[in-house]
């Protein structure tokens, strides 16, 4: 009997057990039964009467709640004669849902929503954080449901955030974090891309290597422009203080034009680097610039090649750890230079070793396959050698050489009591999902195995993840066929057995002996849920229609998200791909019994077997034992399978090893090998555009597939010329996860303008605002260009205005304005350029005019900052009124240095003293802004509203809305002041004043007093509670500690009595016990 298993079982999760019985000559009862959980599961209870049986049984296992992942299988076989017996340990460990979140894209502006969405591949799901810079958690969602393992929120970013790398925290039920960053900046995002194309690796041999750079605009168009780059080798120990820049790197400078391609190429010789000089970086770097002909807009990209002393290096793919003795060993070298190339059509030496070379020829992807005899190799350990070339010597140390690395492959001998093996042939290429593949399985079966056997059966079976998926049978017969051949097996491949599908063949002979082999073949990574996406069309006029059309399994739910590639550009992020998503599988595959950092103990061995010494001739020979030699057993392990058996899978162990001599010590003279390395659109369609509508993010969708498995979602193409990366990820029920591949689309039109802006300016500072005209018609065109006047700047053109310019195909013209903004908040900037019905030629090239003339007008906002500060003042008056009315006059005053236009007044009249607080108290909202100290004056006051209006029924949903999203401004705004060591000050840590006694308390008390509107990390109110308690004296006073720019605020707290006074107030707000 044998009995077959995972060592690692996984909870609520569809495991199997296999089970073999041979020739039974009666009825036995066979169970299996788990010690789980302080009670016996049965897995396996059956009684079993047919002679031979293989059978794979499914079970499942619930959550466990104990602190131990081992525990005990016991597998017994009972029958009239017959008693087995065997007791095991096994890992249970409760299965993890596969979590990621995706964020629509990975950087943000200050003021924009992040939206994200958090997919989990099963149900279980606990609180869900929003982490900022400082760990500070601003957002928790404790109560997130998902709909098909899938949920989207979002989260606004105030308009004066941190900027800096956030994360996204989603905690699973077994406490588990899954942690997504995004970054906030403020940022223009930029027009082109800037590429340096270069060998990822160079050798010190080589004497040149070729450098392009090149310049395309996000919608695919070429970048005229001038570029620069800078080819460095740095040193090893640079001496900066002395000699500056020269002392850090040597470094050869190149410079020019783009080309028609937007690219320019140089042969950079390699000399002045001197490649085969020790005491540099094994590195050559390069930096480029681009600066956009015209608007001078600069950009930079940056590459490098790796130097690298190896010529060429060999290695084994796919290869055994053991031969068996009389069947060829099939492996698979690859020959590649020094950047991993493979090289083709070379000579490659494999050898056993010490035995004869033979010659192989690397084929177009650099491999070489090989079999070698084994039928006259007895020794337990053997190496196989692949050589290329040799290598040259060198013992300078300030020189390096080229250098050809071997191969070296070490074979442990299988053992077989009866020379009886299997060897599966392997497969080097990755196996495509929904097909079929052929195993060869090779096999030699002597007559000490067969003994009087006609048929042979072959038992298989195949692991993926952890789990076994699928197995089989295969039945020899010896009457047709010969005890020394192949046959084959079909494997089908799909994506269950995905990524790694692990294959064990076995056969159990009549003397009770196990043969067997195992193999891993790499299997595509797919999902069984088949998603495609695609735009129709794939290329579209701004503001014109589109069809996102999707495919999937029926009533699927699709998740999309479509982002501008400059958006992609500004800030790279890693794409949501199969191989992402199988990373977080937490078992890809099986190896021995231990699994992170827990380990199974090794099985204990049988009785040993005595070593009897023969005399012959009056000499006394001892038997050697050969301990390096892998067995049935050894495949088992590595497979991470249990066995509970009464055959023979393991080696005998001999009782006695005092002439037991390490095969690694006895071959020591020729098995230590050298191959170690030494170092080691059409234009008539559109006469006029008005573009206005530029989002970063375009599509971010949830869409319900029918149940004929398609969708179609309807979309307008946003006014931005550029291209669209979108993707698309579906959940279904029935056949679980899939992903498209990134589709495109190109939002394009032939003619148009775009402008060149900061990302905001201060009210009365003027900025240059260039306007750039593409023509990319097949013809010259007379374009004029105009800037809407409006009331709210002042511009003036940075050059003589023309009526109009030459513009051919391909062409460009840019026309700027010196503009003095005089309005604050967002203002409309609107730039038109219109194709001229002109006879006026273009030096000798004749004007075409569209037939309805072509008109784009591009209309962009820019934020217009105020300078000064903000301040608020209020007036009252109290009149008395005696049956008649009264009238009373007053003015407004304002400041003599008030800022322009940024006056505003609110006024009322109540007819009692405390009306103003009492029935306009919504009105004392105020959105927290500013320094340390002001936030704050700001913040508390919400709190205080807050509170009465509740607690006196007059709080309404919109008043409540709004307090609590200046609360949330506000607290974040104030984390900006923190210091590390938990005090507050006017200005935060970076300008190295220490925290203030009162701010600190302050906040303390105001956090304190927030914590039932809005979610507070209560470590900011213990890491405040603990800096004041080191400002105690021995007399129970407060130290004052910092300074405060505005002392009115502290409200006559100006002595140590008084902020003592005030600091237990706080305490006892908090609340802390009077103890």
């Amino acid at each position: 009997y044998m009995v077959l298993l995972p060592f690692l079982i996984h909870t609520d999760s569809p495991e199997k057990v296999c089970v073999q019985l041979t020739n039974l000559n009666e009825s036995v009862t066979l169970s299996a039964t788990l010690e789980y959980e302080r009670e016996n599961r049965s897995l396996i209870d059956d009684v079993v009467s047919e002679k031979d049986v293989f059978t794979c049984i499914p079970f499942s296992l619930p959550k466990s709640n104990s602190q131990s992942s081992v525990t005990f299988i016991t597998v017994t076989v009972k029958g009239a004669t017959l008693q087995f017996r065997s007791r095991k340990s096994v890992l249970v460990k409760n299965s993890e849902s596969l979590v990621f979140v995706q964020t629509d894209k990975p950087i943000y502006k200050p003021g924009q929503t992040v939206l994200f969405r958090i997919v989990s591949l099963d149900k279980d799901f606990r609180p869900l954080d929003e982490v900022d810079p400082k760990k500070n958690r601003l957002y928790q969602w404790t109560k997130a449901e998902l709909k098909q393992g899938l949920i989207q929120l979002f989260f606004n970013l105030t308009s004066e955030p941190m900027q800096g790398t956030y994360t996204v925290v989603a905690q699973k039920a077994s406490g588990k974090r899954i942690q997504h960053p995004f970054s906030v900046e403020e940022y223009v995002l930029p027009k082109f891309e800037v590429t340096v194309k270069m060998p990822k690796m160079i050798t010190i041999l080589d004497e040149k290597l070729k450098v392009t750079v090149c310049g395309l605009y996000t919608f695919g168009k070429p970048v005229p422009g001038l570029v620069s780059f800078r080819v460095c080798r740095k040193f090893e120990h640079a001496a900066t203080t002395c000699y500056g820049e020269e002392a850090k790197a040597v470094c050869d400078e190149f410079s020019g034009q783009t080309d028609n391609y937007g690219c320019i190429s140089e042969m950079v010789k390699t000399k002045l680097f001197q490649l085969k000089r020790s005491g540099y970086e094994n590195k050559l770097h390069v930096e480029a610039k681009i600066k956009e002909e015209e608007t001078g807009v600069e950009l930079t990209g940056t590459s490098f090649s790796e130097i690298t002393t190896t010529i060429s290096k060999i290695t084994f793919e796919n290869s055994d750890s053991h031969y068996k003795p009389g069947i060829p060993f099939f492996g698979q070298v690859k020959l590649v230079d020094g950047s991993g190339a493979p090289i083709a059509n070379e000579i490659v030496r494999i050898s056993f070793q010490g035995g004869q070379e033979t010659n192989y020829t690397t084929n177009e992807k650099g491999r070489a396959w090989f079999a070698l005899n084994t039928s006259m190799l007895y020794l337990d350990s053997v190496g196989i050698r692949a050589t290329h070339k040799v290598h040259p010597y060198c013992y300078d140390r300030s020189w390096v050489v080229p250098y050809y690395e071997e191969g070296y492959l070490p074979l442990k001998r299988f053992y077989s009591p009866s020379n009886s093996f299997l060897k599966i042939e392997p497969k080097s290429e990755t196996l495509g999902c929904g097909s079929s593949t052929e195993v060869r399985v090779h096999y030699i079966l002597t007559p000490e195995a067969i003994g009087e056997q006609k048929k042979i059966v072959f038992y298989y079976l195949v692991m993926a993840k952890g789990i076994i998926k699928q197995a089989g049978t295969h039945i020899l017969d010896l009457d047709q066929e010969s005890a020394n051949g192949v046959f084959l097996l079909q494997l089908p491949v799909q994506a269950d057995i995905a990524p790694v599908a692990q294959m064990l063949v076995y056969t159990t002979s009549p003397s009770r002996e196990v043969i067997a082999d195992s193999t891993k073949f790499n299997v595509e990574k797919c999902f069984i849920n088949k998603v495609d996406l695609s735009f129709s069309p794939s290329e579209g006029l701004p503001s014109s229609g589109a069809h996102l059309l999707f495919r999937a399994s029926p009533n699927s739910l699709c998740a999309v998200r479509a982002v501008d590639k400059s958006v992609l550009l500004m800030k790279p992020e890693a794409d949501l791909s199969p191989n992402s998503v199988y990373s977080l599988l937490p078992v890809k595959e099986l190896h021995d019994y231990h699994y992170g950092p827990e380990m199974l103990l090794e099985e204990p061995l049988e009785n040993c077997v005595p070593l009897k010494k023969i005399i012959l001739n009056g000499i006394t020979y001892s038997p050697v034992v050969e301990m390096n030699e892998d067995d049935t057993y050894s495949i088992l392990k590595e497979m991470g399978l249990k066995v509970f058996t009464n055959t023979k899978v393991r080696k005998p162990w001999y009782c006695s090893t005092e002439n037991y001599m390490p095969a690694g010590l006895r071959l020591e003279s020729t098995s230590v090998m050298s191959g170690a390395p030494m170092h080691s659109m059409r234009t008539s369609e559109l006469t006029e555009t008005v573009r206005k509508y530029f989002p970063e993010t375009w599509i971010w969708s949830l869409v319900s597939i029918s149940s004929e498995g398609n969708a179609n979602l309807d979309v307008t193409i946003p006014d931005t010329i550029t291209e669209w990366k979108a993707n698309a990820f579906c959940t279904s029920a029935d056949t679980g996860f899939g992903l498209s591949p990134t589709v495109s689309l190109r939002a394009f039109q032939p003619f148009f303008v775009e402008l060149t802006m900061p990302y905001s300016v201060v009210r009365g500072e003027s900025f240059t605002l260039k306007a750039t005209v593409f023509n990319y018609l097949t013809a010259c065109i007379r374009i004029s260009v105009t800037l809407a006047q409006s009331a709210h700047f002042l511009a003036s053109p940075v050059e003589k205005e023309e009526e109009s310019h030459c513009l051919c195909e391909n062409g460009r013209k840019t026309v700027a304005w010196l503009v003095t903004p005089r309005s604050l908040g967002q203002v409309e900037f609107s730039v038109s350029t219109e194709a001229l019905q002109n006879q006026q030629p273009c030096g000798n090239a004749i004007v075409e005019t569209p037939e309805k003339g072509r008109k784009d007008t591009v209309i962009r906002q820019l934020l217009v900052e105020p300078e000064g500060i903000e301040k608020e003042t209020a007036q009252n008056s109290v009149l008395c009124v005696k049956g008649v009315p009264v009238k009373e006059k007053f003015s407004l005053l304002l400041p003599s240095n008030v800022v322009q236009d940024s006056g505003r007044a609110y006024f009322s009249v109540l007819g009692d003293i405390m009306g103003t607080a009492m029935q306009n108290l919504h009105q004392l909202l105020q959105m927290p802004f500013g320094c340390g100290e002001q936030n704050m004056v700001l913040f508390a006051p919400n709190i205080y509203v807050l509170d009465y209006l509740n607690k006196t029924g007059q709080l309404s949903e919109e008043v409540k809305s709004k307090a609590i999203g200046y609360l949330v401004s506000g607290y974040q705004r104030q984390l900006n002041y923190k210091h590390p060591d938990g005090s507050y000050s006017t200005f935060g840590p970076r300008y190295g004043q220490p925290g203030n006694t009162w701010l600190t308390a302050f906040v303390l008390k105001s956090f304190a007093q927030a914590r039932p509107h809005i979610f507070i990390d209560e470590k900011h109110i213990q890491d405040a509670l603990v800096w004041l308690s080191y400002k105690q004296k021995e007399n129970g006073c407060f130290r004052s500690s910092g300074t405060l720019l505005n002392n009115a605020m502290k409200g006559g707290v100006d002595n140590e009595v008084s902020l003592t006074a005030y600091i237990t107030i706080a305490l006892l707000e908090i609340p802390l016990p009077v103890t």
